[in-house]
């Protein structure tokens, strides 16, 4: 595997005494559709805990949605595993909504269960919010969380596309760090040369973050290989290119950057990036 320039340089100015946050994406839906209960909440993060890798966090997308925080924060503090808040800033119903779920958990439970705040996630890919509106929504919320207390940054999480894209450096500007996602898959890679593109993008990222803000960290927040689903040009899905993709990308990515692989469980989606299968196993091997 060919490591970026980048990528190692940085990782070799940490010693192995920094701890880097080891997360999953999960979803507020159950995989029948269902929203998850507390319980089912508890039960993830168990697994979770229990997962080979030491996994410690999990990324959330949305806070009012299905009563993710109301369900999720106290099932975090009873299981210890810590939550980069996902608040949706698209239609501004919904993003009172999120916000005021956020403020009514940090009212309810403090805030030592919040690893970081992300306002927005791929708005920018998709266009279906503006760079200086975005930017706005993060100044918001930031300010909202720093009245009740909580000191946790405020970033937002996009496609690497977007982040290099000049137009977006605003809201580069507003985040107090940048979760970027990238999908080698997406781009038509073999699994061969998947660590190469992957890497391509982040150091990308990066570039473009040390230009605009130099010393805001880029997270990576999304990344991962399907098990199963359609061949995406030279991609295949399988759950033995996951594996090679999870170990040669997550076992460097653990190491020197705060990461959360993609996805937990979503075995009814095609393609299906879960890592678990429907009987609530580990799919391949996800230790480093």
């Amino acid at each position: 595997m060919r490591v970026s320039t980048t990528f190692a340089a940085l990782a070799a100015s940490f010693s192995t005494a920094n701890a880097y946050w080891k997360g999953l994406n999960v979803g507020a839906n159950n995989p029948d559709g269902s929203c998850k209960s507390q319980q089912d909440w508890v039960n993830v993060f168990n697994t979770i805990k229990g997962l080979p890798g030491s996994y410690d966090s999990v990324r959330l997308f949305a806070s009012s949605d299905c009563n993710t925080l109301a369900n999720a924060v106290p099932a975090s503090i009873s299981t210890g595993i810590k939550l980069l808040v996902g608040v949706w800033a698209t239609d501004a119903a919904h993003f009172g909504a999120e916000k005021g779920a956020l403020e009514s958990a940090i009212r309810a439970h403090g805030s030592d269960w919040i690893l970081a705040i992300s306002c927005g996630s791929e708005d920018l890919y998709r266009k279906d919010n503006s760079p200086s509106n975005l930017a706005s929504q993060i100044y918001d919320v930031r300010g909202m969380v720093r009245a009740l207390g909580a000191t946790q940054e405020v970033g937002h999480v996009d496609t690497w596309t977007a982040w290099v894209d000049g137009a977006n450096t605003e809201v580069i500007q507003a985040c107090d760090f940048i979760g970027t996602d990238g999908y080698p898959y997406w781009q038509g890679a073999t699994v061969q040369d998947s660590s190469n593109v992957f890497w391509q993008s982040v150091d990308a990222v990066r570039n473009v973050v040390n230009q605009v803000k130099p010393g805001a960290w880029v997270w990576i927040t999304e990344t991962g290989w399907p098990v199963t689903g359609d061949n995406f040009g030279s991609s295949v899905p399988s759950i033995s290119n996951a594996a090679a993709y999870y170990k040669s990308v997550a076992c460097a990515a653990f190491g020197g950057a705060h990461t959360f692989w993609y996805a937990y469980q979503d075995y009814t989606s095609s393609p299906s990036f879960g890592v678990l299968g429907s009987d609530g196993r580990p799919l391949y091997d996800l230790s480093c």
